[in-house]
């Protein structure tokens, strides 16, 4: 704060001198003008003229002296501003001392020293309660980044994501929630990705589900936070109703949702660390429906590979339209390459083709000659939380590089659905699934009980960019 003393100008005594001696001086030169010409036929009005021109000068005078009476001297115009209300709002301080200007000061804290929470909690619909939430929160120096309410019968849940302050722990921030009203508080960390704004991450996985059916249950996944779904279907693979149905708009009961699956049968989404809210089961059912209204669908991209030996093959997404091409692979292959790949007896194994096919379970990866044949194929499940390869090679085109060629594939578009590893299930004598997967190069897991044997690949995120063994020679 500046004292009196400090504002108070100094006075410029020099200024007043220079001031005097001209007054003098201009009395000295009008007594002289009115000797001289006081004699002359027109000196009356020249005196007259001389008096009106010295009391316009002299009006000017004191009109200039009055304005620029409160002007600072130059060395305190170019002073910082002082300490004030605009000055708090046009500035903010970061937690490690440097200025920044409104939000960016603030986003610039929180690249060091702060941690994402997305954080839920339940406050009674009434005026204030919000605020209560958003004092307590600014109390603990949080900054809220977005902002979600989902109406409730009774109540409102409020979808924060935060940025605090390191050493904010998350028992003391839901201490303080709970004393400012909130109840049934949730919180998680959060990382960048959380940043995007909700609209433009549904128009992205509905986007992601229009061109490719096999996205639906990822980017339910993706909407919905960390969840298990399930496709179950109305009939299994040995011909059985499974009794499994669902409305037309679905069920929700708190933290299961059940939606009518397109293809037949029901998707089952289940969280149940937090209840989901009518408003995310609109969204949820909103992409059920797009699924339904755009039917079967799968990219039709191919890749033309050739072999070491100079063999073309051609890589592409199958559906169930490849349905009669896989029974016929099944039909060339030996019982021991079908017990390998279904582990136990083969006559029914037609049954599971359907299954397999399905967009709605994973993603199918075939290979087919330049005739046209199909001669393998590659499985990536959907199993819960976890996901599953599996691969089918007829036995006339084993030990090429086929099998390998495609678990890399596999395993690249797992990473790319954002799964944090896959594991085979195989037996112990299947060296050849072995080698495929210690081919990979990625840490692996081994669980062997009875002959079965599982092993889990960690995915990492240089795997996707690993050249293919065949070299690519055209991409359609």
């Amino acid at each position: 704060m500046t004292s009196a003393k400090s504002a108070r100008r100094p006075h410029h005594w020099r200024r007043d001198l220079i001031e005097l001696a001209a007054l003098f001086t201009a009395v000295a030169v009008a007594d002289a003008i009115a000797n001289l010409i006081g004699h002359q036929p027109d000196g009356p009005y020249m005196l007259m003229a001389s008096a009106v021109a010295l009391v316009a000068t002299a009006a000017f005078h004191t009109w200039w002296a009055r304005r620029h009476s409160h002007a600072p001297p130059p060395d305190e115009a170019d002073a910082a501003p002082p300490v004030g209300a605009g000055a708090t709002a046009g500035t903010a301080t970061t937690a490690g001392g440097a200025e920044g200007t409104g939000e960016g000061g603030v986003a610039g804290a929180g690249e060091a020293g702060t941690t994402l929470w997305r954080m839920r909690t339940t406050v009674l619909d009434a005026p204030g309660s919000l605020a209560a939430l958003c004092t307590a929160l600014a109390g603990l120096r949080v900054d809220i980044l977005t902002l979600q309410t989902h109406p409730l019968a009774e109540g409102t849940v409020d979808e924060f994501l935060l940025r605090a302050p390191a050493t904010l722990q998350a028992q003391e921030l839901s201490r303080k929630i709970a004393a400012a009203g909130g109840a049934s508080t949730w919180i998680e960390r959060a990382d960048a990705h959380d940043l995007v704004d909700t609209p433009t991450r549904v128009l992205s996985l509905a986007t992601r589900t229009a061109l490719d059916a096999a996205e639906l249950p990822l980017a339910l996944r993706q909407l919905l936070g960390r969840c298990t779904i399930h496709s179950l279907p109305a009939v299994s693979v040995t011909g059985r109703a499974t009794g499994q149905s669902a409305p037309v708009e679905g069920v929700l009961e708190e933290t299961v949702m059940r939606l009518r699956d397109p293809s037949g049968g029901v998707i089952s989404v289940e969280r149940p660390y937090l209840p989901f809210t009518p408003t995310e089961f609109a969204r949820a059912r909103a992409l059920v429906e797009l699924d339904a209204r755009l039917g079967p669908r799968v990219p039709r991209s191919e890749d033309v590979l050739t072999l070491p030996e100079g063999n073309e093959i051609t890589v592409r997404r199958a559906d169930r339209g490849d349905l009669a091409a896989a029974r016929a692979m099944h039909d060339r292959c030996s019982q021991d390459t079908l017990g390998l790949r279904y582990h136990g007896p083969v006559a029914d194994a037609d049954r599971y083709l359907d299954h397999l096919l399905s967009p709605r379970f994973g993603r199918t990866l075939a290979v087919q000659t330049a005739s046209g044949r199909l001669v393998a194929l590659g499985h990536l499940l959907w199993d819960g939380d976890e996901t599953e390869v599996a691969l089918l090679v007829e036995d006339d085109w084993q030990r090429r590089g086929i099998g390998s060629e495609l678990l890399r594939r596999l395993v690249a578009l797992a990473e790319e659905a954002g799964c944090d590893s896959v594991y085979a299930v195989t037996q112990s004598r299947n060296t050849g699934m072995v080698a495929a997967m210690r081919a990979l190069e990625l840490p692996l897991d081994y669980q062997i009980e009875e002959g079965t044997l599982v092993i889990t690949a960690r995915l990492t995120s240089e795997e996707a960019a690993r050249p293919s063994a065949p070299t690519e020679r055209a991409r359609r």
